[in-house]
Parts: structure tokens; C-alpha cells; sequence
């Protein structure tokens, strides 16, 4: 008996490492249409230059959600934004992917600032805290969106692509 318990403890102890990994292991990966693909994790997230937008929640509630602009991530990516944002160049698109599959897009033109004053970013906080486990570690918010079906819980990749 003293042999199985063991073996269960160490099966356990195993998944838990396993699960303590991924969960350290988190990142965005950023491909598709740019020159610089790219990697983040919670760390490089802080590297970038913080933003803040106020979101109410569902019972109408408001929070603060501190993150990166998606325009500043994908600058550093080498996605064309700013002057450069025109002609065939407006057919881009931002495909944002969930770890659960869910995926929404925007048009390059919504991110970039010589387009719009909206301001859509890459969270990793609310309120001051870490996001929850069922919404991080990463999110996309979008400020004054009407609905939130856009505000991606569990991000895990941003793809550029051409509309084709």
C-alpha cells in the first residue's frame, strides 16, 4: 500500500510542476505580417511604456486595466503603422487568438493613432493587481467599446495578416 502512495504522491507531485511551468510559461507570440516577430512575456510587458484605461465590468462597475497599446507592441514588431498606413497597407488586419480558441480582429487603421483616439491595450493588471487566472495573464481591452465581446480574455498570439 505504502508502494502506491508513493506513486500516487509523485504522479501528483508531478502535475502540479507541470502545471506550475505552464502557467510560468505564459507569453504572447506576435507573427504573421511582421518584420520582427516577436515573444512576451509578463516581464517584457513591463518593459514597454504602461498605459491605463478605465472599463466598467458587467454589473456596470469600473475598473482600471494598466497594460501596453497594441500600436506599441506592434511597432516594435515592424508592423506598418503611422505614415506608412496606407494603400495596401490598409487591408492589414490584427487576428488576437485566446488560449481557448475564442479569436476576434481589428482593422490596422483601429490601432494606430493617427486614425483614432481609442485606445486598446495589451493588460496585465486591474485595479493594481494581477489579472486573475481566468482572464490572464494577458487581455485586451478595449476603451469605450460598447460590448465586451471584443476584450479578449487569455490571449496567447497576435497574428498580422492581409485581407485577401
Amino acid at each position: 500500500m505504502k508502494k502506491y502512495a508513493l506513486i500516487f504522491f509523485l504522479l501528483i507531485s508531478g502535475i502540479a510542476t507541470q502545471a506550475q511551468t505552464t502557467a510560468k510559461e505564459a507569453v504572447v507570440k506576435v507573427s504573421g505580417e511582421v518584420t520582427t516577430p516577436l515573444t512576451i512575456t509578463p516581464a517584457d510587458l513591463q518593459q514597454y511604456k504602461q498605459t491605463t484605461v478605465t472599463r466598467k465590468d458587467r454589473d456596470g462597475k469600473d475598473h482600471t486595466y494598466s497594460g501596453v497599446t497594441l500600436s506599441d507592441i506592434l511597432i516594435k514588431a515592424g508592423v506598418t503603422l503611422g505614415a506608412d498606413l496606407r494603400g495596401e497597407n490598409l487591408a492589414k488586419y490584427l487576428l488576437v487568438e485566446a488560449s481557448d480558441g475564442y479569436q476576434v480582429l481589428f482593422g490596422l487603421a483601429e490601432l494606430d493613432k493617427g486614425f483614432t483616439d481609442r485606445t486598446i491595450i495589451l493588460a496585465d493588471k486591474i485595479d493594481g493587481q494581477p489579472l486573475a487566472p481566468a482572464d490572464g495573464p494577458f487581455r485586451i481591452i478595449v476603451q469605450d467599446e460598447k460590448k465586451p465581446a471584443r476584450c479578449v480574455k487569455q490571449v496567447t498570439a497576435l497574428k498580422v495578416m492581409f485581407a485577401k
